[in-house]
């Protein structure tokens, strides 16, 4: 499945939401991030700061699944978005 920038977005916001309930995890990805709670509620909507949240969720694939799992999603997910979202294109090396 390929993801729309809007669809991409409303994913990272679930991802968030979902880091935000995880009193193990948000203090790693605040600490990770330099973001304080403030920071959290004014950049929810940048694309930019959503791609960050992908990609420190992307970070274990141990969050992967534990995500994708209590929220439906597909274990691909977080992968796919982040694409759609800014930074989020392949590299090609070759």
């Amino acid at each position: 499945m390929s993801y729309t920038q809007e669809a991409a977005e409303t994913l990272a916001l679930t991802a968030l939401g979902w880091l935000a309930a995880n009193d193990d995890l948000l203090p790693v990805f605040m600490g990770a991030t330099g973001v304080n709670e403030a920071d959290l509620r004014a950049q929810a909507a940048d694309p930019v700061f959503l791609g960050a949240v992908l990609d420190f969720l992307m970070m274990d694939d141990a969050w992967v699944i534990r995500f994708c799992d209590e929220t439906g999603n597909a274990y691909t997910a977080p992968g796919q978005a982040r694409a759609a979202l800014p930074g989020g294109a392949q590299m090609h090396w070759t």
